[in-house]
């Protein structure tokens, strides 16, 4: 049995053709089979899981679903707090940390009927990794485990890409969600600021951090996001707003869309490899061909985006970790703690500078997109890297293609778009203005039909 996409299982399950319980119980047992290669999960809940499939079965039998992801298996960033079951931030500092509540969005996907399978693998504290040095192993990439599977969500991108779950959460200050999506080949989206309550998951950098969603497919993506959007008073930044329904542009082409390409991101801010300009161009392509206008866009450089929101990041997470840096230095990992003492350098007119440069980036931005539908971009530069070849500085080195959109605010995906010549995939990303997420999908799911590459799964070490 394949690992289904989230939808081609919710609809089985709603026919009665497949069980919950079978379905997680194949999630399990691979998982069972495959993590001691993989290293996705830091703490499997298969009993938990098991009645929680048995529970679903048992409303689905009796005509009481709760909706499309009842009765379907995920699992959760190591972020994201859990009642009563270990949440660690991969960091020996809550090794044994054991929340007495669920974060918001945790609550509103057990809402939903989902199966939860355990805790996900993440670099520690959402910045430092791959890192060997913690109580875990970091995770793998499901296409080759010697390869990197970018972070911070590593986990739930191994995870997804090996099919040890349909679908998980992620986070995102930087590119935490879309890193992941490209390097292990699956879907996921970082949504507009505000749209997913932060409430319950720990913190990095309050004013770029973002929840949301990781899967296999944009459609997918948007079923989950579905559940996990919503107001919630107990974030100050919780966007008080109806929910629009994520799966509206889904089986619809972009006719009549205007899609703009900031072809000097990659083209010349950081040359991309053949195959991931293979991608965008296939992606033009097909976006013209649907009958969408393809517009070129001049933004500012992506060097200066990485500029403001980095001092921004690592002030931020620096102000958070500043007690147990100074007490319990020797306990986090090396990665984390010399990324993160970078923010201990800075000066308060270096934050207050920055954040007023983000004022000014923003409405630059923003005026660039005046009659704009979507931006077209990748989301990495290149296949993923060796895992042991992985730069301590790379987050200084070059400038990264997801940051702009943290500092935006603004919802973006990213989804395979084809394979480099070391068999790894690559990516697009699509972005849209703030709260469009419904257009973002769409632009995504409408890709993911015209190509081939969602009929691809990773052969894993050993799998006949």
């Amino acid at each position: 049995m394949q690992t289904p996409t989230i939808a081609d299982a919710a609809n089985l399950i709603a026919a009665k053709k497949l069980s919950p319980v079978e379905l997680t119980q194949h999630c399990i047992d691979r998982a069972a089979r495959f993590d001691d290669i993989y290293h996705a999960f830091l703490l499997p809940t298969p009993e938990r899981a098991l009645a929680e499939a048995k529970a679903a079965e048992a409303r689905v039998m009796a005509g009481t679903s709760l909706g499309p992801l009842d009765g379907i298996p995920i699992a959760h960033k190591d972020i994201y707090g859990t009642k009563g079951i270990r949440t660690t931030a991969h960091s020996k500092l809550l090794e044994d940390w054991v929340p007495d509540a669920d974060a918001f969005t945790v609550t509103k996907l057990a809402d939903a009927g989902t199966v939860m399978l355990g805790k996900l693998a993440t670099h520690e504290f959402a910045f430092g990794g791959p890192s060997f040095d913690l109580p875990w192993p970091p995770a793998r990439n499901p296409w080759n485990p010697d390869h990197f599977t970018s972070g911070s969500s590593s986990g739930t991108g191994a995870a997804v890409g090996t099919g040890f779950i349909l679908g998980g959460t992620g986070s995102d200050t930087g590119g935490s969600i879309r890193g992941p999506a490209a390097l292990c080949g699956i879907a996921g989206i970082k949504p507009t600021y505000g749209l997913c309550s932060r409430a319950g998951i720990l913190p990095l950098a309050f004013s770029l951090d973002h929840a949301g969603p990781m899967a296999w497919t944009a459609e997918d993506c948007a079923l989950l996001l579905q559940e996990m959007a919503g107001y919630d008073p107990a974030d100050p930044a919780s966007a008080d707003r109806p929910v629009p329904n994520f799966s509206a542009g889904i089986g619809r082409d972009v006719k009549g869309m205007r899609i703009g390409v900031p072809r000097h991101w990659h083209e010349s801010d950081q040359k991309v490899e053949a195959s991931v300009q293979a991608g965008i161009d296939a992606a033009i392509s097909a976006f013209r061909d649907q009958g969408a206008e393809i517009v070129d866009v001049t933004l500012p450089s992506l060097q200066e985006y990485q500029a403001a929101n980095f001092i921004i990041l690592v002030t931020e997470a620096f102000t958070l970790h500043e007690p147990w840096m100074r007490t319990r230095w020797n306990d986090y990992g090396e990665l984390l703690r010399d990324r993160m003492v970078m923010g201990g350098l800075m000066a308060a007119t270096d934050y207050m500078q920055a954040l007023r440069r983000r004022r000014e980036i923003c409405q630059i931005s923003a005026d660039a997109m005046k009659g704009i539908d979507l931006l077209l971009t990748t989301a990495a530069p290149s296949e993923a890297p060796r895992i042991d070849n992985v730069p301590k500085w790379a987050n200084l080195a070059l400038p990264g293609f997801t940051n702009p959109f943290n500092l935006l605010g603004w919802p973006a995906i990213s989804v395979c778009s084809g394979f480099g010549a070391g068999g790894l995939p690559v990516s697009i990303q699509i972005a849209g203005k703030p709260f469009q997420e419904v257009k973002v999908f769409q632009a995504a799911d409408a890709f993911e039909r015209a190509t081939p590459y969602r009929n691809k799964r990773p052969v894993l070490l050993g799998e006949v």
